[in-house]
Order: C-alpha cells, then structure tokens, then sequence
C-alpha cells in the first residue's frame, strides 16, 4: 500500500469534522476511510509544542514510529497524528506504543 502525505487544509478539516479520535498523554490520533488506494498521513504540531527545532524533533519522532506500522495496516485511510507537549520528550520506541494502541482500537492494524 503506497503512503501519501496529507497537505490540503481542507481534508484535515473533513478528517477532524469526521474522523474517530484516540487521545493519549504523547498523541492524539484522528483517522478517517478513504475512497483512494492508498493510505494518507498527516503530522501537526503547534506553537505550544515548542520552538521549530522541538516541532520538527516531535514530527521526526512520529514519522519514525508510524514507519514500523505501516506495514500491518489493513485498508486504505487518511491519519492525522497531532503531538502534544510530551511528545517530545518521548523516546520513539513510547510513541509507537501509544500509536499501535490508538490504531488498533480503531482497527486498523492486523491481528496476528
């Protein structure tokens, strides 16, 4: 399943308007089906997070931690993953565990 980035305004909107959301302490997790065949990411992170240098940290932090569970996703969907304050501050191996539980509340990972 080939991954694409998330960039129009417009389908986050649609995604945080209709989308399911998981929150924990380090994320929050919205997802939504999509008609496409491919799955769509989207990272945000705001001003409260920190100066750019932490905003940029907690985006590579997330895209390191979804690049291990891409692989189990079951169907095409579009994902926003929002940091929080903590994010930062989280080794990646603690935001793969946060991310593989919202996805798999949703169900959206493969069950073994």
């Amino acid at each position: 399943m080939k991954i694409t980035t998330l960039t129009s305004n417009r389908d986050f909107q649609r995604i945080y308007r209709r989308g399911k959301s998981c929150v924990s302490p380090g994320l929050v997790t919205y997802v939504l089906k999509n008609k496409n065949n491919n799955l769509r990411i989207g990272i945000t992170t705001s001003k409260k997070v920190g100066k750019a240098v932490m905003r940029n940290k907690c985006r590579r932090l997330i895209r390191a931690a979804f690049s291990d569970l891409h692989v189990d996703m079951t169907q095409p969907y579009d994902i926003i993953f929002v940091a929080r304050t903590k994010t930062c501050y989280l080794k990646s191996y603690e935001v793969e565990r946060y991310m593989r539980g919202h996805l798999s509340s949703l169900g959206l990972l493969k069950t073994l």
